[in-house]
């Protein structure tokens, strides 16, 4: 069972070598595929510099510029359906995601029959550490805005730590998915559930960042909102 987390970074100097040896400290030997966008603090060098350590695990794709997350894990994608990857997972950088919840979800997977899994913030009631009250409320609140307009009953429609079983992207036409910033992830989430995946939701805590800035614009919610209203309308 090959298992590839995807980790999407621009200016995650602080935190990159810390979250690839976590990931690396864990059971199971799950291996990386860093997309970094031409990062300008040396993020891809640090890598690099890892990639002597661990040469058959550690992998990363050099972006020419800061091309948009979406763009980023549909590289990640198409490149872990070419190495034969059977479980491929969405992941932060920052730790915001825990890596110690890597197999939770992929258990809810492997033994729980799930064709893809969530790292839900709003499953179990609010489970997020020192955000802003005003991010809080924007995130809860767009997958209150998506569950209304779509019909659709995820709880954290716009989480990025995800498990995909091989079989959901390999389905999926990956060059016709149109959102790029966040929206993406509410793009990928319906469009597996309009194609009949099972998709479950493993409770997690959501931390911010430590270090580092957020990549968060007013321009990404804007896509998301409008994109949301096309997918309504859209043919699977």
């Amino acid at each position: 069972m090959r298992k590839l987390v995807i980790i999407p970074t621009y200016k995650e100097i602080e935190n990159i070598s810390k979250i690839i040896n976590a990931v690396f400290a864990l059971e199971g030997e799950y291996n990386i595929l860093v997309i970094d966008d031409n990062s300008p603090d040396g993020t891809a060098d640090k890598v690099k510099e890892l990639q002597q350590e661990f040469p058959q695990r550690l992998f990363m794709i050099q972006r020419s510029g800061k091309l948009g997350l979406g763009t980023a894990y549909l590289t990640g994608f198409k490149w872990a359906l070419e190495k034969d990857y059977d479980y491929i997972f969405e992941m932060d950088a920052d730790f915001s995601h825990s890596p110690d919840d890597l197999p939770r979800l992929l258990a809810a997977c492997t033994e729980g029959g799930a064709d893809m899994s969530i790292g839900s913030r709003y499953c179990n009631g609010v489970s997020v550490v020192n955000w802003p009250i005003g991010r809080i409320l924007i995130s809860y609140f767009a997958s209150v805005y998506v569950r209304k307009v779509l019909g659709f009953k995820i709880y954290d429609s716009t989480a990025g730590f995800i498990c995909y079983s091989r079989k959901v992207l390999e389905t999926m036409k990956l060059d016709e998915v149109r959102m790029k910033g966040y929206g993406f992830q509410i793009e990928m989430k319906y469009t597996a559930h309009k194609l009949g995946f099972k998709i479950a939701e493993v409770p997690v805590i959501f931390i911010n960042r430590k270090e580092g800035t957020s990549k968060m614009s007013g321009s990404i919610f804007g896509e998301a909102f409008w994109g949301v209203m096309k997918l309504r309308f859209r043919r699977f």
